[in-house]
C-alpha cells in the first residue's frame, strides 16, 4: 500500500499549477499528517484575505471552491488516485470558510478554529461523512471540507457570541 502511494506522489509535478494548488504549494507532501499540515499552511493566505471586505473575502472563497473542484478532479486524476492524503487544496478551503466566523484576527480564535476544523475533518461526524462517501470526483473531494468549515464556522460564531471579546 505505501508502495502505491509513494507512485501517485511520484506523478505529481510542482511545475505543473495545478499540482501546485492542489497540494497547497506543497504543504500536502508533507509525510507527517499532510491534511493538518495544508491546514496551517492555509492560515497565512487567510490572514491576507481577511483584510478584504467581507464582500470579496466571500467572493475569493466560492472561486477557491470553483477553481478547487476543477483542480483536485485534474490532480487526482493524474495521480491515479481518488483523494489522495497530498492533495490539501480542500483543507485550505475548509480554513478559510472556518475562519469567516471569527469577528477579528486574534490568535486564540485563529488556533480555535484551527482545531475544531481538524477534529471534524478528521472525525467527519454526519452529515460530512456521507457527503465524503457519496459524492465523487473534484466535488467529492471538496464537499466533506466545505461541510466541516461551515459547521465548524457555526460553532466559533456561537462560541464567540459566548465568549464575547
Amino acid at each position: 500500500m505505501a508502495r502505491a502511494k509513494d507512485v501517485a506522489k511520484s506523478r505529481l509535478k510542482m511545475s505543473n499549477p495545478w499540482h501546485l494548488l492542489a497540494t497547497g504549494f506543497g504543504s500536502g507532501l508533507s509525510p507527517w499528517m499532510p491534511g493538518t499540515m495544508g491546514s496551517v499552511a492555509a492560515i497565512p493566505i487567510w490572514y491576507l484575505i481577511s483584510f478584504l471586505p467581507q464582500d470579496l473575502y466571500s467572493l475569493v472563497v466560492l472561486l477557491g471552491i470553483c477553481i478547487g473542484v476543477y483542480l483536485c478532479h485534474r490532480t487526482a486524476k493524474d495521480m491515479g488516485v481518488h483523494d489522495h492524503g497530498s492533495i490539501v487544496w480542500d483543507e485550505f478551503i475548509g480554513m478559510w470558510i472556518t475562519l469567516m466566523a471569527i469577528p477579528v484576527n486574534i490568535g486564540q480564535w485563529v488556533l480555535a478554529g484551527f482545531v475544531v476544523f481538524r477534529v471534524l475533518d478528521i472525525w467527519k461526524p454526519w452529515p460530512i461523512r456521507w457527503f465524503d462517501r457519496n459524492v465523487h470526483g473534484g466535488m467529492g473531494i471538496m464537499v466533506d471540507d466545505i461541510i466541516a468549515g461551515m459547521i465548524s464556522a457555526g460553532i466559533l460564531f456561537a462560541a464567540t457570541r459566548y465568549w464575547s471579546i
